[in-house]
């Protein structure tokens, strides 16, 4: 799908006094949250240059959460445009939504972007490809759930009665869990580590969430790995099998850039490190920027935050797009600096997450989990009161405190007595 709006054809952006301001044309790879943000951040700092948005999936830019969170009860996509108020088909002078970027050739002038349509060159590239999901390839009969497609694919593959297998017990798998189970769907998950979001929480915390699954109905099975999946359900490396009528693999998402080929320095698992401004590291100028699940960007607080966070894509852009469009200016190691954040509905239970939980950190709880009226975890450092990441479950007086917790420079410092209280404020 290729739409182009009626839009003339700009050489050179300024701003009010006739002062040139940044390149004269951005090339946006990707159309999801992040690349949508980043166009209208581009229109609302004044930009007049040229704007090209390449997608991938064919559809208008749509908001993910609602794809695991409510898998059953939305049939068509949250669009954008009515979900952050931004209709990228009126703000950028091409739009092309089924033109996947297939490789990149930068130089210090400008970047090309090769297509199956022929090459996009431009002043600046913004990458925001997202991610995809992990899907191990012997796993020939399982499905994954990231991109609206596969939704539409699993919400039809699913009836009452049905037998679902999820693999994972990670945000995505808890949440498609608990939705599927409260539609009559008999819901098995299994989780390689010992705990459901070990790797997110750590198994401490993790292991707070296992009575969830029993009282949602679902059968939960833990510290097992999957051995093979086949038409007829899941094998276990213990040698018991799962029957499914659907398999879901929930084992994580990767940074999509395998299109950049060795034309930007990538992590091993694809990331694309970036700075406070959003300038790819490695690339030849600061004309090349990242932004969204496709990043590792440096945070002065929290040392290197992988991307993924729906915050990040939604507010990033504008702190990238105020850096692009002042050339030669070096971002305050402030610039761009937003916590972590992540929010779930599962089970039953709403979590909210910020910061960044580490296993090596000390891990104090507020209120019992086990009373049913809400509790909240809390990461420090080892040997002091350097807060790195609070959880709140059902307790929603603690989440605007911990958001604000997380808002200067440095990490915040919080006694610990003071952070165990559940009756006393969650402040300094």
């Amino acid at each position: 799908m290729s739409l182009t709006p009626d839009r003339p054809r700009a050489r050179t952006t300024s701003i009010p006094g006739g002062r040139a301001r940044g390149p004269a044309s951005v090339l946006v790879a990707g159309a999801g949250l992040a690349a949508t943000q980043t166009v209208a951040a581009l229109r609302e700092s004044g930009f007049t240059g040229r704007v090209t948005v390449l997608g991938a999936e064919g559809v208008a830019p749509y908001d993910r959460p609602p794809l695991s969170k409510h898998l059953l009860d939305h049939v068509s996509p949250a669009w954008l445009a009515d979900e952050v108020g931004t209709d990228i088909t009126s703000l950028a002078d091409e739009v092309h939504l089924e033109r996947p970027a297939r490789g990149l050739a930068v130089t210090p002038d400008d970047v090309t972007v090769r297509t199956d349509a022929g090459d996009v060159t431009a002043d600046a590239l913004v990458v925001a490809t997202g991610a995809h999901a992990v899907l191990p390839p012997a796993w020939t009969g399982a499905r994954t759930l990231h991109t609206w497609a596969d939704a539409q694919a699993l919400r039809a593959a699913l009836r009452p009665g049905d037998r679902l297998v999820v693999v994972g017990a990670g945000w995505i798998g808890a949440e498609v869990a608990g939705v599927a189970a409260r539609a009559g769907v008999q819901v098995t998950v299994v989780e390689a580590a010992t705990a459901p979001l070990a790797g997110a929480l750590g198994t401490r915390v993790g292991a707070l969430t296992v009575p969830w699954y029993d009282e949602a109905g679902v059968r939960l099975v833990v510290g097992h790995h999957v051995a093979a999946v086949d038409a007829r359900g899941v094998r276990l490396s213990d040698g018991a099998h799962l029957p499914a009528d659907v398999v879901l693999a929930a084992v994580g998402a990767r940074p999509a850039t395998a299109w950049l080929g060795d034309a930007l320095p990538r992590e091993a698992d694809g990331a694309l490190r970036v700075d406070e401004g959003f300038t790819v590291l490695g690339a030849p100028g600061r004309h090349v920027r990242a932004v969204g699940d496709v990043t590792l960007r440096r945070s002065r607080r929290h040392g290197w935050v992988p991307g993924g966070h729906w915050d990040g894509a939604l507010r990033d852009p504008a702190e990238l797009v105020a850096d692009l469009l002042e050339p030669g200016d070096v971002p305050s190691p402030g610039r761009g600096d937003r916590a972590p954040y992540v929010f779930s509905t599962q089970l039953g239970h709403d979590l909210t997450l910020f910061g960044q939980p580490s296993p090596a950190h000390d891990v104090v709880l507020r209120g019992d989990p086990a009373a049913g009226d809400g509790w909240t975890a809390l990461w420090y450092r080892p040997g002091g009161d350097a807060l790195t990441a609070v959880l709140t479950v059902d307790r929603p007086r603690d989440v605007g405190a911990a958001r604000r917790l997380f808002t200067s420079p440095a990490l915040p410092e919080l006694a610990r007595p003071l952070a165990a209280d559940p009756a006393r404020p969650l402040r300094p």
